[in-house]
Formats: structure tokens, C-alpha cells, sequence
């Protein structure tokens, strides 16, 4: 079946070479830096003979990906902004839900493409757009999703504005980004990376991880040490975002109460303690920081 990509507003045609619409318009300076550097290696990649139940597998070690999958309902409409090589997207997609994966860097969405074919996963739909002009229409999704994305573009709060406006009223958000304590232990990590020019970089259990997988262990590299374009936030400081923007805030993962182990995701927390908040950031240095100090905040569009 053949789809118009054609704007109802102005009847402008976008081309969507294999499959993938060019909705993105020219970027500033510093974010055509970030789409090239990914556009070089796109990350994460699939391991050859990846299959669907490898995908579901691999993501539901993670009981983070397994909180969102139960939390968002089947037959929901969901957008992940900065899908990248579409992972997310392509887990999320089952039973009647529609997904929209959107992301700046085609050599990524090819291969997102690609897998979606392998896994013959047709409810998935990738779409090349900048999230400061995302070409989706506002109001229009239950779920908007983005992870990891955010602090690599040159105003994040900007571009909350933005992707926030695609949430329904009454949809969730789940955003991911840097926290700015839990990433301290990477950032000594990096410094001293590049006092020995990245021939040494201490105590990173993901490169031990990953010391059978050159590929992989490459573009992890890349990704958390070479970054053109990286800021790191605080709880305090995304939750001002939220209540800038008509999102109340429900709640982090992991959760910023102590003690504190929620199975639901979209529920709101039972504090907001400014004081605990901080408390539970320190504590992330150590759980969060071995990882690269990322912490997903979840909001409710007003």
C-alpha cells in the first residue's frame, strides 16, 4: 500500500526513500554534529542472526523495559523520540498498539527498518525528523517516549517543549537523560581516557562486558566518551521542565523515595521531597554511575 506523506496544512510532499519519510528540516550547526557522528556508527546495532525473541529476550533482562511494556496499554499509540537503531520501538510493538520511531540519523533508521522486516513487525512505523520540528501532529500520542536523547541536543529544555506537546492530555511521558551526580564516575572515567588517548579507561564494567564484541564495545566508546554534545540534569531541574510545560510529575526510575520499590510505573510516587530527592541522586553515583548515570522521569500530560 502506498501512503501520502503530504502535509493536510501547507500540501507539501515528503519523499520516504525505503520506507522511511524525510520529515527533518535543516538543523542548527551543533545539531548536524550530532546526526553525523551517529550517522557514522549508529548505535546500538543488531548482533547478526538477531531474531524478535533475541530483541525481547535481550530487553527483558532489564526490569525497566519490562515496567514500561506492563504500564503502556495494548492497543496504545506511542512515539519514541530518538529511536535510533529502533530497539525500543520494535519491543514495545505488540498486540494493537501503533509505534512511531523518530530519529534524526537515517544510517540508523536503515537498520531499523531492516529489522522490522526480519521480526515482520508491520504495526512500527520510522520516520526521519528533528525533535525541534518532529512533523507529528500535537495531542496526537497516549505514550511519548525518549531515552538517552535530551542531553545530547544543544537545549534540552527546548526540546522538552517540543516533544511534549505530542503527548495527548491526559498521556504519559517518560523521558531519560544524564543525571548529573550518577554520571560523575564516568566523567573521571573519561577524563583520564583522554589524558592516555583513550588507550586506557578504568573500571567500566560495560567495556568487560563487552571485550568479546569489538563492534559493540566500540560504539559504546563512542557513545560515552567521544560525544560531541552532552548535559547533565537533576531531578529538581526536569521536574521544573514538566511544570513549565503542563506535565505533572509522577515519579523517577529508579525511584527517588528510599526504599522505595514501585511496580508501578505510572503511578504517582507517594513523596516529592525536595531533600530525599538529593539523597536518592547521591545514592545513584554508586548504582547508576556504573552504567553512565542515566534515570528516566515519568509524567503525566495535564
Amino acid at each position: 500500500m502506498m501512503l501520502d506523506w503530504s502535509c493536510q496544512d501547507c500540501g507539501m510532499r515528503y519523499e520516504a526513500l525505503h520506507g522511511i519519510p524525510n520529515l527533518r528540516l535543516p538543523g542548527d550547526a551543533r545539531t548536524e554534529v550530532v546526526r553525523d557522528f551517529y550517522g557514522q556508527a549508529p548505535f546500538p546495532d543488531y548482533p547478526p542472526g538477531a531474531s524478535l525473541s533475541w530483541l525481547r529476550t535481550r530487553a527483558e533482562r532489564s526490569e525497566f523495559a519490562r515496567l514500561v511494556d506492563r504500564a503502556i496499554p495494548s492497543d496504545a499509540r506511542v512515539v519514541e523520540i530518538g529511536c535510533g537503531t529502533g530497539q525500543m520501538s520494535l519491543y514495545l510493538a505488540r498486540g494493537y498498539r501503533v509505534v512511531i520511531g523518530a530519529d534524526l540519523t537515517r544510517a540508523s533508521l536503515e537498520i531499523a527498518v531492516d529489522a522490522a522486516r526480519r521480526f515482520q513487525l508491520d504495526q512500527v512505523q520510522f520516520i526521519e525528523t528533528d525533535l525541534h520540528h518532529p512533523g507529528m501532529r500535537a495531542g496526537a500520542f497516549d505514550v511519548v517516549y525518549s531515552s538517552g536523547v535530551l542531553h545530547h541536543t544543544p537545549d534540552p529544555s527546548a526540546a522538552f517543549a517540543r516533544i511534549a506537546r505530542l503527548a495527548r492530555p491526559g498521556g504519559m511521558i517518560l523521558l531519560g537523560v544524564y543525571n548529573a551526580l550518577a554520571r560523575i564516575p564516568l566523567r573521571a572515567r573519561r577524563l583520564i581516557a583522554r589524558m592516555s588517548g583513550f588507550r586506557y579507561i578504568p573500571c567500566d564494567p560495560v567495556l568487560r562486558d563487552r571485550e568479546s564484541e569489538p563492534a559493540r564495545l566500540k560504539a559504546w566508546v563512542r557513545d560515552q566518551y567521544q560525544h560531541p554534545e552532552e548535559h547533565r540534569h537533576t531531578l529538581a531541574e526536569v521536574q521544573s521542565w514538566f511544570e513549565e510545560n503542563g506535565v505533572e510529575y509522577l515519579r523517577t526510575y529508579p525511584s527517588s523515595i528510599l526504599c522505595e520499590e514501585s511496580e508501578e510505573l505510572f503511578a504517582s510516587a507517594a513523596d516529592n521531597w525536595q531533600f530525599e530527592g538529593w539523597l536518592a541522586q547521591i545514592g545513584w553515583i554508586g548504582t547508576l554511575g556504573r552504567e553512565g548515570g542515566l534515570f528516566v522521569i515519568v509524567g503525566r500530560r495535564v
